[in-house]
């Protein structure tokens, strides 16, 4: 297990690789920005959605998909009073939401003004592959990927909307397998890191998750959406993407709202991931697997734009990574009807004993970060 020298992301995150020098794709993507002409790909979206306004006949221009989040907030503001497009936005709404989430939702829908589609899943068959996915894959929360990325394909299938709007490529902006190529189109993301090109129909022999329930779990058909010409794109690909400049955009816009109580455990952020309860045990099973988690995750952002370094990165991955996020942890096992011992005994079958070893009843990593 390594780190790069420049931030603190390890080589055991799958798909990311150290150059000669010690450095990781995502550094070297992050350094690759500095020479994009970003006015000039501005420019060229914007041409983009002239073009689609003046030959499109539907009701909206494009959908962006939204949790509520910081990211999502900037991104409906962008296209509607940046690109002067009709927006839809398109939520599948989490289970379990928090205070924050709930507000800023409301928040940005009463503040930016756009029509609004929600979906809400089917609980028992949420629930059934929420389960499944933690216990077989040891990833909840490939179930909301999923569902997220094909739901909201489904609804601009439906509403024959021309443009679907996603945020940043994550592969090329944090470093994964699918991509490190900087690209425009968003049409491969079924395949990207977080689905991994799986379907839910490898869980068709519980009843609760039959074919017929799991409408919204798959994308519609890649020839149909070629065929009403219509397509997907990073807004990451033609904005200088930053979650924290999001961040105090969707304030300024939307009176975005970070979390009351401040960071969860083993977070540095209190304004990230923070609109539903679910989420955290499955980013925190990236420790589990790979050694890393949120802080780093937190810590490597701020770093590639500027705003820490690497030695007081160090500092905080030390003092935060080996917090547990204890505060959605019963609503995590209340919702998957698991107890304390089942949860233990998933984690245990996914730590990678490569890169961990027990002293003296506990568990440590065989290579910190330094």
């Amino acid at each position: 297990m390594k780190y790069c020298n420049k931030c603190v992301m390890p080589d055991t995150k799958p798909g990311v690789k150290l150059d000669e020098n010690g450095v990781c794709v995502a550094c070297n993507n992050m350094e690759n920005r500095k020479s994009i002409d970003w006015e000039q790909r501005k420019k060229t979206l914007i041409e983009m959605c002239e073009n689609i306004k003046k030959e499109n006949k539907e009701l909206y221009d494009c959908v962006v998909a939204v949790s509520g989040g910081k990211d999502s907030i900037f991104q409906v503001w962008y296209m509607k009073e940046i690109c002067k497009m009709k927006v839809l936005a398109v939520c599948v709404m989490p289970h379990l939401r928090t205070r924050e989430g709930i507000e800023n939702f409301n928040n940005m829908m009463s503040e930016l003004g756009v029509d609004t589609i929600s979906i809400t899943l089917k609980p028992k068959t949420f629930k059934s592959v929420r389960r499944k996915a933690f216990k077989e894959i040891g990833e909840p929360n490939w179930t909301d990927h999923c569902t997220v990325f094909a739901g909201v394909a489904r609804i601009a299938y439906a509403y024959k909307v021309p443009l679907t709007v996603w945020g940043e490529d994550i592969a090329v902006e944090f470093g994964g397998r699918t991509s490190n190529k900087r690209v425009s189109s968003a049409d491969g993301l079924r395949d990207n890191d977080l689905v991994k090109g799986m379907g839910v129909d490898r869980w068709y022999d519980d009843e609760n998750v039959q074919k017929k329930f799991t409408f919204f779990y798959h994308f519609p058909p890649f020839d149909e959406l070629k065929k009403h010409k219509l397509k997907s794109i990073y807004l990451g690909y033609y904005v200088e993407w930053d979650g924290y400049t999001n961040y105090l955009k969707a304030k300024d816009v939307a009176g975005f709202q970070p979390r009351r109580a401040g960071p969860l455990s083993g977070n540095y952020l209190d304004y990230d991931n923070m609109d539903e309860k679910l989420c955290e045990i499955n980013i925190w099973l990236k420790y589990i697997k790979f050694g890393f988690w949120r802080p780093t995750d937190q810590c490597c952002y701020h770093i590639w734009n500027g705003r820490l370094d690497r030695k007081d990165a160090v500092k905080i991955v030390n003092q935060l990574q080996d917090e547990f996020p204890i505060e959605y942890f019963q609503d995590f096992l209340d919702f998957h009807s698991i107890t304390q011992e089942e949860f233990w005994e998933v984690v245990e079958k996914f730590r990678n004993k490569e890169i961990w070893t027990e002293f003296k009843g506990e568990w440590k990593l065989k290579h910190p970060l330094e």
